[in-house]
């Protein structure tokens, strides 16, 4: 009978991370995947000669975030990132920059000019009590605009606030739209990654007091005492901010970065794909296993599948918990990607646009990056919509396609390819209300990650930081290192 250090569920990007980094701490891990393939929403594959991500992705943080650090310290093979561009805005009679500080926003043509002070009054407001240390995660977007803006700057910031989280400004905080925009910016620490990677509870190259303040994870003890000391260093991106600051989308697209990812792992990793996990053994309120296509043993479970199915899973768990995760909020995407039988002026750019009257959706002409991922001399254009969950899909798609070919006269006489995509994109949503799960569960040795067990940014870099906390409460538990 083999026995294994960690077992995880899942081989979606949360998994395959969590794989990669316990494997290279010594640990013999066995991965299972109900699924025929990997990487869940960090994937591509072809539809009649174009190459589709699963969704349209823009990678976040990669100067110093959680991703970049996890590449830096575990991947052997490294994906190459195109510089992201910009995020434009289109009207049926403008195309332009989404504005990144207050200057641009003032000068933001879109929107009536007495919404544009208002708005740049209300972001100047909320920036500031940030940077002075207020909690705005709990304040909606909608708490800090007035009641008089006209209706084309109502749909401009439910817009932003729907592809920030998934809902409207009234259910969107304050915080997300700063975090989003790149007012505020996390990053890890390379100490916080040497500190992990060191096998040891307490580096000694700790300061002994650090123990002592609440623990945050992404950001250092002297980042906290510099933002305190010097807060103007964060306003002051009020007329130096840019939104897609350390922003890249992969070479070759989204498989490019699983691939390296994969090449990346050990031996000591192995994959199991439709082998579907049907139950979490435990005893005296530890884990022992799982049920799958026969039983595996573990010392450590990880569980990276949606977090509101853990119940299921589990016999023993407390009822006060699955209380918890019913706060968790999901939203449903839909992305329509179409092929066109040739390179449209109106795409001439590499980066990303919004689209907020109608139905609002975010646009990527993924081709630009990397001319292969469309047949020579085509474009492929990702087209992604916040879709009701308990909506007609029909319905829904329908009236996508009546919006893109509103938006961009004369685009359907050139599309000879259309792919529909209807996926979660996230396994929680950050809403004022929403809930997140701690990555140590009720029971011990059975760990959570993914995208339902922190709120940071977004998709894989989100996936990314839940990875982090995972390693830092496994090395603080003395599960981590063999």
């Amino acid at each position: 009978m083999d026995k294994y250090d960690v077992i995880i569920v899942g081989a979606g990007i949360s998994g395959l991370l969590s794989a990669l980094t316990l494997s290279k701490h010594g640990n013999k891990v066995l991965v299972l995947e109900k699924s025929k393939n990997v990487g869940g929403n960090c994937n591509s594959y072809m539809v009649d000669d174009f190459q589709v991500d699963t969704g349209a992705h823009a990678i976040t943080h990669l100067q110093a975030g959680p991703l970049r650090r996890l590449m830096d310290s575990y991947f052997d093979y490294m994906p190459v990132f195109e510089n992201y561009g910009h995020y434009y805005v289109r009207t049926h009679d403008n195309f332009m920059k989404v504005p990144s500080n207050v200057k641009e926003f003032v000068t933001f043509d879109v929107l009536p000019r007495k919404d544009r002070i208002i708005v740049t009054q209300a972001i100047t407001k909320a920036l500031t009590l940030s940077t002075f240390g207020i909690d705005l995660s709990k304040q909606s977007v909608y708490d800090f605009m007035p009641d008089n803006l006209s209706q084309d700057t109502c749909d401009f910031m439910d817009t932003i606030s729907y592809f920030l989280s998934g809902r409207d400004m009234k259910q969107t905080s304050a915080q997300r739209i700063l975090a989003g925009s790149s007012f505020v910016r996390d990053s890890v620490p390379q100490e916080q990654m040497e500190s992990i990677m060191n096998n040891s509870e307490k580096p000694q190259n700790d300061p002994v007091f650090k123990s002592i303040f609440t623990s945050n994870l992404h950001t250092s003890l002297q980042a906290r005492m510099d933002k305190i000391s010097n807060p103007f260093t964060s306003l002051g991106r009020l007329a130096t901010n840019k939104v897609t600051y350390s922003q890249g989308y992969p070479r070759k697209g989204l498989k490019a970065l699983l691939n390296a990812l994969l090449s990346s792992l050990p031996k000591s990793v192995e994959i199991r794909t439709e082998c579907e996990v049907k139950k979490i053994l435990t005893s005296k309120g530890k884990v022992l296993g799982v049920e799958a296509d026969e039983i595996y043993y573990a010392d450590n479970i990880v569980y990276t599948g949606f977090v509101t199915e853990l119940p299921k899973m589990v016999e023993s768990i407390p009822h006060s918990y699955t209380r918890e995760l019913k706060k968790v909020v999901h939203s449903k995407s839909l992305t329509v990607w179409l092929g066109l039988n040739k390179i449209m002026e109106e795409f001439n750019y590499t980066g990303s646009e919004i689209w907020f009257k109608d139905k609002p959706y975010w646009a990527m002409p993924i081709s630009n990056y990397d001319a292969s991922i469309a047949p020579k001399g085509k474009q492929l254009v990702g087209f992604s919509f916040i879709i009701k969950e308990e909506g007609n899909e029909g319905a829904e798609i329908k009236d996508a396609y009546e919006t893109i070919y509103n938006a961009i006269p004369g685009i359907e006489d050139n599309v000879e390819m259309k792919h529909i995509q209807i996926t979660i994109p996230e396994k929680a949503a950050v809403t004022i209300d929403g809930y997140f799960a701690d990555v140590r569960t009720p029971i011990s040795n059975l760990y959570v990650a993914g995208t339902d067990t922190d709120k940071r940014s977004m998709g894989i870099t989100r996936a990314a930081y839940s990875v982090i906390e995972l390693l830092k409460k496994m090395n603080e538990d003395g599960n981590l290192h063999r």
